[in-house]
């Protein structure tokens, strides 16, 4: 008979674990479904053959503070930034996990996590994690980053 208790409470426990992580899971509006696909979709730029596409949906009003800077950068910046890894090697996989959608008419904000493998041009892959909040504009149909914050976890973080 304990037997039977000890089996029927892990069920029940599992049942409502399960019943728990199902309705908490994110359902996202058709606005937000659009935002999250225009950031899927300069992320993809840079995996295309040219990463520098990815500069595209980048403002001219850009301000955007990656954590390994000291201090927030405009869209030159970050040009500069991406003509220098660019030449030290190419994204080959990543994958997006948002976290929150935030959007109002023209403008949105995303935060989510990453994980990213890069390898560098002697075939060596690394692999980097982290968080980056986006700030977008909408220019027509395209979703634009007009700043950003965010950048690789270290362990401690």
């Amino acid at each position: 008979m304990e037997v039977i208790l000890k089996h029927l409470l892990g069920i029940s426990l599992g049942l409502f674990f399960l019943f728990i992580a199902t309705t908490s899971a994110q359902q996202w509006t058709d606005e937000q479904k659009n935002v999250w696909a225009g950031v899927e979709t300069y992320w993809n730029a840079g995996l295309s053959d040219n990463p520098m596409d990815f500069l595209k949906y980048f403002d001219d009003s850009y301000f955007g503070w990656d954590y390994s800077n000291e201090a927030p950068g405009t869209k030159s910046n970050v040009v500069k930034s991406m003509t220098y890894w660019s030449k030290k090697g190419k994204v080959q996989y990543f994958n997006l996990t948002p976290a929150r959608i935030w959007v109002n008419g023209n403008f949105a904000y995303v935060h989510y996590y990453y994980t990213q493998v890069t390898e560098s041009t002697d075939g060596k892959p690394n692999t980097e994690k982290g968080r980056w909040t986006d700030i977008l504009m909408k220019k027509g149909d395209t979703w634009m980053l007009v700043g950003d914050h965010g950048g690789e976890m270290e362990d401690d973080d």
